[in-house]
Parts: C-alpha cells; sequence; structure tokens
C-alpha cells in the first residue's frame, strides 16, 4: 500500500492541499490516516477519491454534489466524462487511477480513445508525457510503488514499439542517420524510444541501440555507421559528477557528428557544450529541429 502526502496528492489531483483539508473538516469524505508520530498520509484509496473529485469538480460538479455521491457513483460518472471529453487534464488524470489500480483494461481504453482522436504523436506529448513528469516526482519522492511504476511504463513501451514498427522508412542513401542510445547504467527508455518513432515517422534513418550501452561499444558502433547525429538522454547515470566529463567524451570522441542531449543531468544543470553538441529541453524543439534538417536535405 503506497503512502502519499498532501503534496503528494496536491502534485497529482491539481487540488491545493489548503482545499483539501478544508474538504475534510467540511464534508468529511477524505479523512487522511496518521502515523504513530502523528503524521498524516494518504493511502490508494483517498488518492483514487481525490483525482476522482478533482474530474467531476473541473467538469461541472458542484463540490455540494459531489460530497452526497457514493464511492461507486463517483466511478461511474468519471468514466462517462473521459470517454466523452478528451481535455488534457482528465485524461492524465485518468491514467493516474489505472497506474494505481494496475488496470490494463483502463489503460487501453484510454490510450485507444486519444490516439483515434488525437494521433499517436499528440496522445503521447500532451497526454502521456505530462503524466510520466507527475509520476516521476512521485518515483524521485517513493511515494509509488516498483510495481505500479513498472506495470505504467511497460504498458506505454509496448504501445511505442507498436508505433515504431508501423513507420516503414524506404530512406535514399544521403537521408540523415540518427544513432540512438542509453549510456552505461541508463535504463529510463521511454523518451528514447518515442524520439525513435519522430524520427522515422519523418522518413529519417535511425540507429537504435537503447539501453545501458558502454562507451566503447558506441565507439565501434559509429565506426560502421558514421551518423550525422549521435542522440542520448542522460537521466541518471552518469551521475552528476561525471556527466561534464561524458559530455566532454562524447564530443571530442566522435567530432564529425552532432550530439545531441537531454535528461534530467544535462537540462538545467551546469553542463557546457562544445560546439557540435545542442541540448533539447522540450520535446517540441527536437520535432522541429528534425524537421528543419529534413527541409534542408530536400531543398
Amino acid at each position: 500500500m503506497s503512502h502519499y502526502s498532501i503534496k503528494d496528492i496536491e502534485q497529482l489531483s491539481g487540488i491545493k492541499a489548503h482545499t483539501l483539508r478544508i474538504w475534510e473538516q467540511r464534508y468529511q469524505f477524505i479523512l487522511p490516516k496518521r502515523t504513530d508520530t502523528n503524521i498524516r498520509y494518504y493511502d490508494n484509496d483517498d488518492l483514487k477519491l481525490v483525482l476522482n473529485i478533482a474530474l467531476l469538480k473541473d467538469n461541472g460538479h458542484k463540490i455540494s454534489k459531489i460530497a452526497r455521491m457514493s464511492h461507486e457513483q463517483m466511478r461511474n460518472e468519471v468514466l462517462n466524462l473521459t470517454e466523452k471529453n478528451l481535455r488534457y487534464p482528465d485524461q492524465i488524470n485518468t491514467l493516474i487511477l489505472a497506474m494505481v489500480d494496475l488496470d490494463e483494461d483502463r489503460f487501453e481504453k484510454i490510450m485507444a480513445t486519444n490516439i483515434l482522436k488525437l494521433g499517436f504523436e499528440s496522445t503521447m506529448i500532451n497526454v502521456v508525457y505530462p503524466f510520466l513528469s507527475k509520476i516521476g516526482i512521485l518515483w524521485q519522492t517513493g511515494a509509488i510503488n516498483p510495481a505500479q511504476e513498472h506495470f505504467i511504463t511497460n504498458l506505454i513501451r509496448q504501445k511505442l514499439i507498436v508505433a515504431i514498427d508501423g513507420q516503414y522508412v524506404n530512406t535514399k542513401d544521403d537521408t540523415n542517420k540518427y544513432l540512438l542510445y542509453l549510456p552505461e547504467g541508463e535504463l529510463h527508455e521511454i523518451t528514447l524510444l518515442f524520439i525513435c518513432y519522430l524520427i522515422k515517422a519523418r522518413q529519417q534513418k535511425v540507429v537504435y541501440f537503447g539501453q545501458n550501452l558502454p562507451f566503447a561499444d558506441l565507439e565501434a558502433i559509429y565506426t560502421i555507421h558514421r551518423p550525422s547525429y549521435i542522440l542520448t538522454i542522460i537521466t541518471t547515470s552518469p551521475s552528476a559528477s561525471e556527466v561534464q566529463k561524458y559530455v566532454d567524451r562524447l564530443s571530442t570522441t566522435f567530432p564529425d557528428s552532432q550530439i545531441l542531449l537531454s535528461g534530467y543531468q544535462i537540462i538545467g544543470q551546469d553542463v557546457t557544450t562544445s560546439d557540435n553538441a545542442h541540448v533539447f529541453t522540450r520535446i517540441e524543439h527536437f520535432i522541429s529541429f528534425v524537421e528543419e534538417n529534413r527541409l534542408e536535405q530536400t531543398a
């Protein structure tokens, strides 16, 4: 059973802690537990209740009316709303509910509905990425357990692999080639897979080597493929104390390629880059980069 602080609940639901406390006092439908040292905490059932309340409130239901609803009535009304309504915050909250309940059927329904109406790329950018950002914060604080995180990321990974397989690229020999990999010890692959999809969807070549690639293997691969671009995402490995050395090594070892960088250990850190390296802070910036280079090549 996961334990959430009131700050965790606020970050996941968008409901301010002050408002949650008022609801506790006035309506008594959210009653936190307390530790032996009298620190309040919330469990999975509390999180699901707050998420349902937030969804109903954001779609015009008065809080006094919600307070009179049973948990089953709330759940049914939320399901009806999320099938009809494609507001991004609502879809993100329903993904959180699917994760907490380990509910694969609900996840599949949410994804299928959004992909049908928005397209795969828009669903990833506007629904899945904000969702992953929310759970990433909780993962770092230990508010969600490994089973929940593995459950949802593996389902998303499966969707990405299917989408990538659907992008057949019959490219010319002079098409830009991107080599994608994660450094040794780095296992967070979701963004790298999505980038692979984005590149292939724009009819560019991808050489994909995935997780945990030693630098010596990267050098060997480079001599075979000679890519125009080498892209990596550094989330946890190398560590903050080693990342500058790693970035410098990439630039000096592969001076004839553009080094494309992103990830928690890169963005907003005091990492300096050489002329042949570029940092992406947002996925939209990378999309623009690929499209601009593709247009230059065909001009």
